[in-house]
């Protein structure tokens, strides 16, 4: 490796390593089949697990960890698991589940 290559290469490896710290939030809103209605932001995972930030319709909020999952995105915090695949989630509530989809 050159005497040149080795500051280029850390340089580039320093602003993937920048672009990679501010990649944005994704949001979606759901309705849900008992009627509950949300907006749902999800941070890209980075050295940490992802997390979900629930706003239910009335402005009560929760924020969840991303937990492990063998399929779609998880979240659990507290007595809530949101559950998402595709266009698809579930939204679990002190034992009490309802089925969203995407608007």
């Amino acid at each position: 490796m050159s005497k040149f290559s080795r500051p280029v290469s850390l340089g580039v490896a320093l602003v993937a390593l920048a672009f990679a710290s501010h990649a944005s939030a994704t949001e979606a809103r759901y309705e849900c089949s008992g009627g509950t209605k949300l907006t749902a932001q999800f941070s890209p995972p980075t050295a940490q697990a992802g997390r979900a930030k629930l706003t239910f319709d009335g402005g009560r909020e929760a924020i969840l960890p991303q937990a492990v999952s063998a399929d779609g995105g998880r979240y659990v915090g507290g007595d809530i698991e949101f559950w998402i695949k595709g266009r698809s989630a579930t939204l679990t509530r002190n034992g009490s589940s309802e089925t969203c989809e995407t608007r």
